[in-house]
């Protein structure tokens, strides 16, 4: 079976296939960004175009997007989130995680996409990044040379910490 990569577990030919390939529209903006990310794996940079709003792709970057797909290996996708997007709305959108490896890193783009929907279609209008959530700690930091909060007098670092990387 070839499995979808956006996924679904659903086969390539069930999913995202007869949407790439025009003989189904994307029922949901989910549905329309899973599509997309498997046209990044899949390296169908037409398909990425043609899914872009009409609106928006005067500034589009083709050799670009032809570069980060065609460099990259694509491992997975995350919906984070989703808001409106239905069948019944004109607006959506979701929030994912795209896992991929460029350059012999592993990374992660995080993004809120906005969708469209014009005429009965799907499209992807933009895009923006999803920053990384502030760690807020509820108890001070403990220093490697504090002492030790079991009470043993000794050093953190030669005591609980001994074992912390």
């Amino acid at each position: 079976m070839n499995t979808c990569p956006c996924g679904t577990g659903l086969p390539y030919e069930e999913c995202c296939g007869p949407i790439i390939d025009g003989t189904r529209n994307a029922s949901s903006a989910e549905q329309l960004m899973r599509s997309r990310y498997t046209a990044y794996a899949k390296k169908d940079i037409g398909y990425l175009l043609s899914s872009l709003h009409p609106e928006h792709r005067k500034g589009y970057d083709e050799k670009s997007t032809r570069q980060w797909a065609e460099s990259s290996q694509w491992h997975s996708l995350e919906i984070r989130d989703t808001r409106g997007g239905g069948e019944d709305d004109t607006e959506g959108t979701v929030e994912f995680i795209a896992t991929f490896t460029a350059d012999g890193l592993r990374r992660e783009h995080h993004e809120l996409a906005s969708f469209q929907k014009d005429e009965g279609r799907w499209y992807f209008v933009d895009g923006s990044p999803v920053p990384q959530k502030t760690v807020v700690r509820n108890e001070p930091k403990i220093g490697r040379n504090d002492p030790c909060t079991c009470g043993s007098g000794r050093k953190f670092k030669k005591c609980c910490g001994a074992n912390v990387a």
